[in-house]
């Protein structure tokens, strides 16, 4: 039994730790096959107050790690294959059979970014290849690259990545877009997008030193080519990781886990959600962290009158 577990090890479950532990609630924080979440695929985050040199992802994440550890929250490795949020405490499934119990959840468990599945794609991200124009757009001043996608939020990033690219070609493997038509219009007004639709993207072409072309399949006449760019932004989505809660907690249309305006509070009393899992629109490492000290503070209020476990004579959990 823990007062509290946090699933999920980025930037909002690392947080929400730390508030925890300097709390004396000894979380045990519970981290997937990615410990990190997606900033341990990102080479330099420049945009993270306190680092005016800017810091590579993975030592970010590392730091704050060591950091809730310092106060005392418990790390485990391991998959959750089901929760039971019907009853406190509530019950964790992992793969293997052990299960866990806690009186209250944090969810932390973040948003998948979609990839086309193409090979040289994973290879080279942190390489020229990215899914985030507000992370990793300033890498690319001067530069041509490519957004890949026809729905509102590649438009989005397209025009966000004309102030720093010479050229922003969009593909896309349609002749018509998803975006919405206020959307389009703005990205067709811009001077700066070249448009190459009805094209699917095949290979991403790379040296040694990072990405030099997008390899395309032409629909229309089923002939090959490259494109040359110096970056490759895919735009096609993200998928919050919420399955392994079984449709339990409330979610929009999009699946991201809903919660009470300006709180983390879920529709099941002790259970919080914090970071990109409950959040599609600004889905920065630094808002993402912010939710984590949110949820955590939501959490220790909660359990200052709804504890159902009798902690006076547990020394340690």
């Amino acid at each position: 039994m823990y007062k509290s577990i946090v699933i999920g090890t980025g930037p909002a479950g690392l947080t929400a730790a730390i508030y925890l532990a300097r709390a004396n609630l000894n979380p045990l924080v519970i981290e997937g096959p990615e410990p990190g979440g997606q900033l341990t695929t990102t080479t330099e985050v420049e945009n993270f107050p306190g680092f005016p040199e800017g810091i590579m992802g993975p030592e970010l994440m590392a730091n704050m790690r060591k950091q809730a550890e310092r106060f005392g929250a418990e790390f485990r490795t391991g998959w959750i294959n089901s929760v039971e949020t019907s009853k406190r405490p509530f019950t964790l499934s992992l793969e293997g059979g052990e299960t866990l119990q806690a009186e209250t959840l944090i969810i932390s468990t973040g948003a998948s970014a979609r990839y086309l599945g193409i090979p040289g794609e994973r290879d080279n991200v942190g390489r020229g290849v990215s899914t985030c124009a507000t992370c990793d757009g300033f890498f690319f001043r001067g530069k041509k690259i490519i957004v890949v996608g026809g729905g509102d939020s590649a438009m989005e990033e397209a025009n966000f990545l004309t102030r720093f690219a010479s050229e922003v070609e969009l593909v896309h493997r349609r002749d018509e877009l998803r975006a919405s038509k206020i959307m389009q219009d703005r990205a067709r007004e811009n001077p700066k997008i070249k448009w190459s639709l009805n094209r699917t993207p095949l290979e991403v072409v790379a040296t040694g030193m990072g990405v030099t072309g997008l390899k395309v399949r032409n629909n229309e006449t089923g002939e090959e080519e490259v494109i040359e760019t110096q970056g490759l932004f895919v735009a096609i989505g993200h998928t919050p990781n919420t399955k392994f809660l079984g449709g339990q907690i409330d979610t929009d249309e999009l699946g991201y886990i809903k919660v009470k305006p300006g709180t983390t509070e879920t529709n099941i009393p002790g259970v919080f959600a914090c970071g990109d899992v409950q959040d599609h629109k600004y889905r920065q490492a630094i808002t993402a962290a912010g939710s984590g000290c949110m949820a955590a503070l939501d959490c220790e209020k909660f359990l200052e009158g709804n504890m159902v476990h009798d902690w006076s004579e547990t020394l340690n959990v």
